[in-house]
């Protein structure tokens, strides 16, 4: 059975999907923000402030470590969640939101992680050399704590984004319509439209959106000819880790104390656009040729 076709192992009712969807709400937004939420009321931050809310002010006042934190914390409880309720709700095999393969490939996992993240250095090679807005920014008492972060829940943050798109919703919406190209593009939208609060898009504008749909496709793609999570997985992992680690700057989502601090202007830049138009098809096509995918044409249209 191929990974799209996953649900049919377990139960489909739409209650049980509207079920689902709550407790994940729950796990984010009141079991997951609840430890920030104690913090700033032990620490008597005023949230009534304007501004008091958005990510710049709060991580003055906690430092940014403890911001990232708190912000990709709430995912382990929704990722939580998410794969009990496939579980005992849906009444399947967690590996089945995961993958159609009989366990979980690790080693599309890494090879999909050492690709990208090796494009991405080269990108940061490339910035750092002809960009003199880029700073070396590593202070080693925080940059330790940033890489313990980054490493064990960055993951998790981006694992949950997967298998709730790519995973959960993919299967759901393939259940229903039965033709591939249907969740492929609704869960590349749906996720595109999740990143519409992030800071990037008040900064650089709609246009950005183009980005973040764009990837969701280009995930998309990837988990219905790969018959699983895999490579996005870990696709998705570096990319996050890396922004983390490596380049920050004062205007995104993650603001940390990376080894690189960039303090151009915002922009849409060349890196995120030559990603949707060059890259990430020439990284399908290699996959494509690595793992042998065939009949694409009948897993997108039929």
């Amino acid at each position: 059975m191929s990974f799209l076709k996953n649900a049919e192992k377990g139960k489909n009712l739409f209650s049980l999907y509207i079920l689902t969807v709550i407790l994940i709400i729950i796990g984010y937004a009141i079991i997951g923000q609840l430890p920030m939420l104690i913090d700033l009321a032990l620490n008597k931050y005023d949230l009534t402030q304007p501004g008091s809310g958005e990510v710049k002010q709060l991580s003055a006042f906690f430092g940014e470590n403890k911001m990232l934190f708190y912000l990709v914390l709430p995912f382990v409880f929704s990722l939580l969640a998410l794969v009990l309720s496939v579980r005992f709700i849906h009444k399947r095999s967690i590996l089945s939101v995961f993958t159609a393969r009989d366990s979980f490939s690790w080693k599309r996992f890494f090879t999909a992680f050492a690709l990208w993240g090796s494009v991405l250095g080269i990108f940061l090679l490339i910035s750092v050399k002809s960009n003199q807005n880029i700073e070396w920014n590593l202070n080693w008492s925080t940059f330790f704590p940033l890489l313990l972060i980054s490493l064990f829940l960055i993951p998790i943050q981006t694992t949950c984004e997967e298998v709730f798109f790519r995973g959960y919703l993919f299967q759901a919406l393939g259940f229903s319509f039965k033709k591939g190209w249907i969740p492929v593009i609704v869960t590349g939208i749906a996720f595109g439209l999740m990143h519409g609060a992030n800071p990037e898009v008040e900064k650089l504008g709609y246009s950005v959106m183009l980005y973040y749909i764009g990837t969701g496709i280009f995930l998309g793609v990837i988990a219905l000819l790969d018959d699983g999570l895999e490579l996005s997985m870990g696709y998705h992992a570096i990319n996050n880790i890396f922004a983390a680690l490596m380049l920050t700057n004062d205007w995104q989502a993650f603001q940390t104390d990376a080894v690189f601090i960039d303090h151009s202007a915002p922009a849409f830049g060349w890196d995120a656009i030559l990603t949707i138009v060059l890259l990430q098809p020439m990284l399908l096509f290699a996959f494509s040729k690595l793992y042998r995918w065939k009949d694409w044409r009948g897993k997108l249209f039929n």
